[in-house]
């Protein structure tokens, strides 16, 4: 990826934390927060989040601290400028992604639209 064409997703220290601590519990040494969009949702599209030993041609790698994250090129476009955060609240323990090209989303989060 050129300087020009740089996209970028950020990690909050909440999910750094969060991450350092998951990834050091997966048994390969290679695993990896994996951040996907797929199509789908009840806005159109939705956020998948997984650990995934495997990294693809088209991944961007992201650290910070100790968290790995793996984003394929087409997801980071939906999410360029967008901070993963890891939530932990009364309802629920959650990574969500705070997401500044969503022109919509629904009321759970996970799904968005742009």
């Amino acid at each position: 990826m050129s300087a020009q064409t740089q996209q970028s997703l950020s990690i909050s220290p909440s999910a750094q934390k969060r991450l350092a601590f998951l990834l050091g519990k997966e048994e390969s040494p290679n695993a990896k927060f994996r951040v996907a969009v797929d199509g789908g949702g009840c806005s159109g599209f939705q956020y998948r989040f997984s650990f995934d030993a495997t990294q693809n041609d088209d991944d961007v790698v992201i650290e910070a601290g100790d968290a790995k994250v793996v984003i394929d090129e087409m997801s980071l476009e939906l999410v360029n400028g967008a901070e993963l955060d890891f939530i932990d609240e009364l309802g629920g323990a959650f990574f969500a992604v705070k997401n500044p090209n969503a022109t919509a989303s629904c009321g759970c989060g996970n799904s968005f639209s742009v």
